[in-house]
């Protein structure tokens, strides 16, 4: 990927130092290529929508409990109930964790899965990002992540915005911290991600040396920078050459509508203190607890944005330190805080018919603790949590058996809850279609896959 570091700030940089805006980074973050020229033909071609829907796909790296969080089951035995009790929420018959009294007085803005059934059960967010399982066939270019097909199906919603954005920040378990491309769909609608972290022997980023965000008004200078990066890497296969696109895409760095998003100080300073506030460091091989990335999140789509993708913390407790109950004490009031404060923004703002947000990981834990107090991989059954997009709220979908291993009622894929916000977002993941390298016609879900009706 393409990155352009901006000043050192003591005051609001992150653990190396460089700032938020000093991690806006241009271009597909996989593939290494300057996607925006071809966002920009695309757009020409097809031309451009203006709806402000979006999504807001919020990862949780390592596998969050949950029997702890979202489907406690208090008349289990102690080895399986845990430490936790459940307490009511604003919605009679909904009970949650007692870490989360804050999402429990508005239950009736969030859904939650309790029956999500098809977890691939690797350490990866690939499913949370694609829907799909790794051991899938692939076509031709591999799938697309689901920002990849909204950026091809949906278009850029302003042009000084891509579309496709990712605060994925790059993980020790490199896996935690991948948005995933666009596959087949092309480098011109890979995410652009706006955050990042040096890998320890080498560095995935291509770096604009002499040219930060403060001096991209300088075009000669930014040019030759361009020449530098393209002298040291061969790109020519994914590079177009300066042309009217071209100047359409350096016009979108040279605008301030970015980031200022990016920049919460220019946000209300009530409105992020409702976030809480954030732990800069790295957890582990994990991602760092940004709880305030919720909130620029929510600005980015408010800027123009149609998806975002974020990794939140590290979510991994069941080694012999026996952690899970020590670190759910720490990670469950800031998440509570973080998404009850994105949801009641979204609703304050009057996105909430067109703002879905879905938070998950890749996994659920066991429902019996181990000799560690903590719990281990549970691919068997997992939950979501959802909200916005104009969904039927207010509910829980599916149930678990009486000590929450399998589900029982109303078995949940991922491409389901996909495809639910597709619909949300507009799309027809029956209908529209794209032909991968192959020549094979594709969709952004398989033909037997339908929303979820409940929340329609």
């Amino acid at each position: 990927m393409l990155t352009i570091l901006g000043r050192p700030d003591k005051k609001s940089a992150f653990c190396d130092r460089l700032t938020r805006r000093g991690f806006l980074q241009i271009g597909g973050a996989a593939l290494g290529g300057l996607a925006l020229t071809d966002i920009l033909r695309l757009e020409a071609a097809a031309g451009v929508g203006q709806s402000h829907k979006a999504i807001i796909n919020i990862y949780l790296p390592g596998g969050p409990s949950h029997i702890d969080m979202w489907d406690l089951k208090p008349e289990a035995p102690v080895e399986i109930r845990g430490e936790f009790r459940p307490i009511s929420t604003n919605v009679p018959g909904i009970q949650i964790c007692e870490l989360f009294p804050k999402i429990a007085q508005m239950m009736d803005k969030f859904v939650i899965i309790r029956s999500l059934a098809d977890s691939d059960g690797g350490h990866d967010g690939y499913q949370c990002m694609t829907g799909r399982k790794r051991s899938d066939r692939t076509p031709n270019g591999g799938w697309p992540s689901a920002g990849g097909w909204i950026s091809r199906l949906a278009g850029s919603a302003d042009k000084a915005v891509p579309p496709n954005l990712a605060l994925m920040y790059q993980t020790g378990n490199r896996t935690w911290g991948e948005p995933e491309t666009a596959g087949f769909l092309g480098p011109m609608h890979n995410p652009f991600n706006l955050v990042g972290r040096k890998a320890r022997e080498k560095s995935e980023d291509m770096v604009l040396q002499g040219i930060s965000l403060e001096r991209l008004q300088d075009r000669e200078q930014l040019r030759n920078a361009f020449d530098r990066f393209r002298g040291n890497v061969d790109v020519a296969a994914r590079m177009a050459s300066i042309d009217a696109y071209m100047t359409q895409a350096l016009g979108i760095l040279t605008t301030s509508k970015l980031g200022d998003a990016l920049d919460l100080s220019k946000e209300d300073p009530r409105i992020v203190a409702r976030y809480g506030k954030s732990d800069e460091s790295f957890q582990r091989d994990g991602a760092p607890r940004m709880i305030e990335n919720f909130c620029v999140a929510r600005r980015l789509v408010e800027a123009g944005a149609r998806y975002v993708a974020l990794n939140y913390s590290r979510w991994d407790w069941h080694g012999a330190d026996g952690m899970n109950y020590p670190m759910s004490r720490i990670e469950f009031p800031m998440l509570d805080q973080g998404l009850a404060a994105l949801v009641t923004d979204l609703h304050e703002r009057g996105l909430d018919k067109d703002v879905s947000v879905v938070l998950w990981g890749e996994f659920g834990r066991t429902p019996k603790i181990n000799t560690s107090n903590s719990r281990d991989h549970w691919p068997r059954v997992n939950d979501a949590v959802l909200a916005g997009g104009g969904m039927r709220t207010g509910q829980v979908i599916g149930e678990t058996n009486k000590f929450a291993e399998e589900a029982i009622k109303r078995p949940i894929k991922f491409q389901e809850v996909f495809a639910t916000l597709y619909h949300k977002m507009g799309l027809d993941a029956h209908r529209d279609r794209v032909f991968d390298g192959g020549g094979t016609p594709r969709y952004p879900t398989d033909s037997d896959v339908e929303p979820i009706h409940e929340l329609i």
